[in-house]
């Protein structure tokens, strides 16, 4: 039984979304480029995964490059210098090195000089762990700002001799700002909740490197370096926890599925994401899906979503936004947000 002691109340916070951005490789990967190098076909990777194209990185692009630039966007959307930085959270699997974090690598880059930063690595619920965590800091009265981004460079750690996984992958970053408002304009980040299941991890991982199987040490298999997914056990259990975590926030909220201007989930898989607005009775409308573009970007993909549906004015100032997760650990979670 997973149980969640920590699970904030539904009250009002003064953690508002201030800006976003997001930056993406310029190179693509179709469908068509995969039929070169595998065994597959346009079709076969589309009706399973909804994946067109997703965006890679050349050399000389990395995760801090991609977060940096990012968060240089969200700051300009925000009108905000970056020494008015309090906290940078950097949510990735794929960080910039063992250590020190992708998040001071970002720090610097974008000349943050007030902020403290760190890096969590919650795999694809990264960011929504990571704006639960800003609205706390926010929301106490400790600090007045934070950059929370979710970057990715997955292809670093693709097997793609493996047909059924390296079709999914791409990379990029997205940021937020939160900030806090005193006026009460918004009720910015309204409630968030996390879970974790520990016994699970064997459904998605990386194994090496780390002390389990250090550098030092030959690897029992080399692909340990790569990816390693259970695509069929995680359709499963995200579809069932990713559809409970949405009733827990309508509950603790107070609201109605029509009351959610735009359901922002993770782009897992198009398929994952039609189930759960299936059970949930969402629309069409309200649900935001750009997997076809950018493929599988794991922490990185709903913030890029959220900073693509700002853009684009799928969302406006006053709607709500309920951002949802499923990630290895296994983990997930959820923020519901008025912008």
């Amino acid at each position: 039984m997973v149980t969640n002691p920590t699970v904030q109340s539904a009250v009002p916070t003064c953690a508002v979304i201030a800006g976003t951005g997001s930056c993406v490789p310029e190179k693509v990967l179709t469908n068509e480029d995969f039929t070169k190098i595998i065994e597959t076909s346009d079709e076969w990777i589309s009706t399973r995964t909804g994946i067109k194209e997703r965006h890679v990185v050349s050399e000389g692009e990395t995760t801090a490059t991609l977060a940096a630039e990012a968060a240089r966007r969200a700051l300009t959307d925000a009108k905000m210098n970056p020494e008015e930085l309090n906290i940078i959270i950097v949510a990735t699997i794929t960080p910039e090195m063992v250590f020190p974090s992708t998040a001071c690598f970002v720090q610097a880059a974008i000349g943050a000089t007030n902020a403290w930063a760190f890096d969590l690595c919650a795999a694809c619920s990264g960011f929504v762990y990571g704006l639960a965590i800003a609205q706390q800091y926010i929301g106490s009265g400790r600090y007045r700002s934070a950059l929370v981004i979710g970057a990715e460079t997955l292809t670093r750690i693709t097997d793609y001799t493996d047909r059924a996984s390296c079709i999914l992958f791409g990379d990029g970053a997205g940021a937020a700002i939160l900030k806090a408002d005193d006026a009460g304009a918004s009720m910015g980040v309204m409630y968030s909740t996390a879970f974790s299941d520990g016994t699970g991890w064997t459904s998605l991982n990386c194994k090496a490197y780390g002390s389990r199987n250090p550098v030092s040490k030959p690897l029992a298999d080399p692909k340990m370096v790569y990816m390693n997914i259970n695509g069929k056990e995680v359709y499963h259990v995200a579809v069932r926890r990713i559809v409970e975590l949405v009733n827990e926030c309508l509950e603790k909220c107070d609201l109605r599925v029509e009351d959610i201007a735009l359901f922002i989930p993770h782009q897992m898989n198009a398929r994952i994401i039609e189930s759960v607005g299936k059970r949930l009775h969402f629309t069409d409308d309200q649900i935001f899906i750009n997997i076809h573009k950018y493929g599988n970007t794991s922490a990185a993909s709903i913030p890029i979503a959220l900073d693509e549906a700002r853009r684009t004015g799928r969302v406006k100032k006053g709607d709500i936004v309920l951002l949802v997760a499923f990630g290895g650990g296994l983990t997930w979670g959820a923020n519901v947000i008025q912008l």
